[in-house]
């Protein structure tokens, strides 16, 4: 089955696209394989799962999209009218990368979108009461033909979790292949450094995923908010570079309740936002040079990260999103972290720019085989799940037979 997976993460800057071709345990996953008294009467096995990724993109929103949506991002006010037209815009704008890569590859079976996130509900005692993400499905139903899995979040949210990272499912697999290989009896650890900082960590127990803290969300506030990079990053860490910490700022934003939070915990840019920066600034009561105020933001990822990764006691690190790409982000922690073997996610399997495309692909399977993908020790739900809501294509919906579950999973 060839599914599309589709994604824009607390960056806000575009869209992901990951085309993957799964075969379940090497047949015809619309079949599965004959069950026997371990699986329900009609339910194939857990096996062996093989991907093959035969397309990524990445599309940047319009600029003129881009801006509407990060005005209307917390803590900014915003309408009910204006969260309908960003929600077709958006939807449209996922429809149309989805058609470009079901075109590239002659066709998919079905689409699964994660949307946009515009609001992630974290109530006082740090649970996720509720999450929003914008991008209709139906305008990608209606441009591919395809069904669409969406809304994949909040199921989550109401058995008792985070919903968040779900990616711990995805790295849970890969992780494991690593694990057995290379580090036998160790624990390992992917990271993502998007908006967002998250890990996955896997071991000998539980699996355990949670949100870290920012990654490039702050940065990126400062950088768009001064100008001071038209692309709206700082691009290889090139600002950061030319800074010096602030330790007296730093220390002020290490002191945040947030990361004495246990895991699993999850945040977003209704926490660490612009305003944020501004308040930290505005009661430290001094001008910090821009440079310099990247180079302490940059350094507060670097920190909480080491601490976090450092205290699971992991030995191996695989590193995926935009963050990875900034040399001083990436040397930062291979200093603060000199014997924890730090790689790409590419190391596993999965390009480290197209992994939560990949994610996404990997979820629309699960729910159209009636698998669960969520992890209770990555979210905290009581028990896992199967994720979303499906928007039937142009013809009626046939699902597969379903499938007991992933035992394992390799990408290509």
């Amino acid at each position: 089955m060839r599914i599309l997976g589709l994604q824009s993460g607390t960056s806000h800057d575009g869209i992901d696209v990951a085309v993957v071709e799964f075969r379940f345990d090497g047949g015809d996953d619309s079949r599965g394989v004959a069950p026997d008294e371990s699986a329900a009467p009609g339910v194939a096995l857990r096996g062996t799962l093989r991907g093959t990724v035969l397309h990524t993109a990445e599309t940047p929103y319009a600029p003129e999209l881009r801006a509407r949506l990060v005005a209307a991002l917390p803590p900014a006010a915003t309408t009910l009218a204006e969260v309908c037209e960003l929600d077709t815009l958006i939807g449209q704008a996922f429809a149309e990368a989805a058609a470009q890569a079901a075109d590239a590859v002659g066709g998919v079976d079905a689409v699964c979108s994660h949307g946009q996130t515009v609001f992630h509900w974290i109530d006082g005692e740090g649970r996720a009461r509720g999450t929003l993400q914008l991008g209709q499905p139906a305008w990608i139903a209606e441009r591919t033909g395809a069904p669409v899995v969406s809304d994949v979040r909040i199921r989550d949210i109401a058995a008792g979790g985070q919903g968040a990272p779900l990616v711990s499912l995805l790295d849970d697999l890969l992780l494991r292949d690593a694990l057995n290989s290379a580090l036998p009896g160790g624990t390992a650890a992917a990271l993502n450094l998007g908006g967002i900082a998250n890990a996955t960590v896997v071991g000998s127990g539980p699996v355990l995923g949670y949100d870290i803290g920012p990654a490039n969300a702050l940065i990126d506030a400062v950088v768009q908010d001064r100008g001071l990079d038209p692309r709206g990053y700082d691009a290889g860490g090139r600002i950061a570079a030319a800074g010096r910490v602030d330790e007296g700022l730093l220390a002020a934003l290490l002191d945040d309740p947030y990361y004495a939070l246990p895991a699993p915990k999850s945040t977003g840019k209704e926490h660490f936002h612009l305003g944020y920066v501004q308040e930290h600034l505005a009661a430290l009561g001094r001008v910090i040079a821009d440079a310099d105020l990247v180079r302490t933001l940059t350094e507060l990822t670097v920190r909480t990260v080491a601490r976090d990764i450092a205290a699971r006691g992991v030995a191996f690190l695989a590193v995926s999103g935009g963050g990875a790409h900034n040399p001083v982000v990436m040397d930062g922690l291979r200093a603060a972290l000199h014997d924890v073997e730090v790689v790409s996610a590419d190391a596993l399997g999965a390009p480290a720019d197209a992994k939560e495309a990949i994610l996404f692909a990997l979820i629309g399977w699960c729910t159209l085989h009636g698998v669960p993908a969520v992890l209770p020790g990555a979210t905290g739900a009581r028990a896992p799940r199967i994720l979303g809501t499906i928007t039937p294509g142009s013809g009626p919906l046939r699902l597969p037979e379903p499938v007991a579950g992933i035992a394992s999973l390799t990408l290509d």
